[in-house]
């Protein structure tokens, strides 16, 4: 702050001494003098005043600045300097072709260097991907990749989703992951020690149903896995596999998609649930005695208690339970009350 302060006040110094100059030339050189110096004081005075406005507006810049730096991915950077560098090289060998030319000055040659720079650049940001090997030459790039967060280990679902066929790709578990889990499996408090020593054995598990990759990838000025993982589904054009919503909200930011197990739990989660009213129509008897069974307009099946006696009629039930099956869903209730009075 002090700094920005004081070039600041220079910088007024120094117009303020540029305007006197600039009158001196009018007047004579005692009065000059004086009015340079009243100048300078005043340009000094003006730019101390504007200085917390100035810092400000500096702070807010560099504040932008960084968030937009932390958002560049390697790969566009790569990407954007080799279409400066061709842009440079054709530009260089287009002035000596063209130099002959009697209207071709310097002024030209800015011109099209300047159109050459933005339609290499644009050209191969929009390629970007292209680089990611130039960028980032020890991640391996392999379409449809599916990094696997320690969380999602930890949490076992993993290996049922797999073993449904609900998961494809190559499954990729970074090293600094591996390190992660190891460390917690080693950990002195027991809760900890065992979620590492869980998410060990699920890696177990899902070796045997399919190859893992170990990613031996890691960068040490990123403090956090989070940005690790991040930085390596963006630069390896992965997936990440999560059920942490936080790390979701913020690798979608960063424009990494996410497989969320949670969000998945959650859009399959059943509609109707214990408790729940429905008007079904009763169909068919069911296995037990006096069961009645009726159908959804989705095709689940409605087993009543007590309900065969209703048959062919829309009856109010309540339900009991809600079960999964390998065959689909079924929905187990109860006759309503006034049905059943009835």
């Amino acid at each position: 702050m002090l700094l920005i302060r004081i070039v600041t006040m220079l910088l007024g110094l120094m117009l303020g001494f540029l305007a006197g100059r600039g009158l001196a030339t009018t007047q004579s050189e005692e009065l000059g003098m004086v009015n340079t110096l009243s100048l300078m004081l005043a340009g000094m005075l003006t730019a101390l005043l504007l200085a917390p406005r100035i810092e400000q507006g500096l702070m807010r810049f560099l504040g932008r600045l960084a968030r937009w730096y932390a958002r560049l991915s390697p790969r566009a950077v790569a990407a954007a300097t080799f279409g400066l560098i061709v842009a440079l090289l054709v530009s260089v060998l287009l002035s000596s072709l063209l130099r002959t030319v009697p209207f071709y000055t310097w002024i030209w040659n800015l011109i099209v260097t300047v159109v050459l720079g933005v339609f290499f650049v644009s050209f191969a940001l929009r390629n970007a991907e292209n680089f990611g090997l130039l960028a980032f030459p020890q991640v391996r790039r392999k379409p449809g990749s599916r990094l696997l967060d320690s969380n999602v280990i930890i949490d076992g679902r993993i290996v049922e989703l797999l073993r449904a066929g609900f998961l494809d790709g190559e499954l990729v578990v970074p090293a600094f992951i591996l390190r992660e889990l190891q460390t917690l499996s080693d950990h002195h408090d027991a809760q900890k020690r065992t979620r590492g020593k869980r998410g060990l054995a699920v890696l177990e598990d899902l070796r045997a149903l399919r190859p893992l990759r170990i990613e031996d990838w890691d960068d040490p000025s990123l403090p956090t896995t989070d940005d690790k993982l991040i930085r390596l589904a963006r630069e390896s054009g992965a997936r990440i596999v999560t059920n942490d919503n936080n790390l979701g909200k913020i690798a979608r930011l960063h424009g990494v998609e996410i497989l969320s197990i949670h969000e998945a739990a959650v859009a399959l989660k059943p509609q109707v649930q214990a408790g729940d009213h429905l008007t079904v129509t009763i169909s068919k008897g069911g296995q037990q005695k006096n069961q009645g069974v009726g159908y959804l307009e989705d095709g689940t099946m409605v087993v009543v208690e007590d309900a065969i006696r209703f048959r062919g009629k829309p009856t109010r039930v309540v339900v009991v339970n809600n079960v999964q099956t390998n065959v689909g869903r079924m929905i187990f209730a109860k006759l309503d009350g006034e049905e059943g009075a009835a």
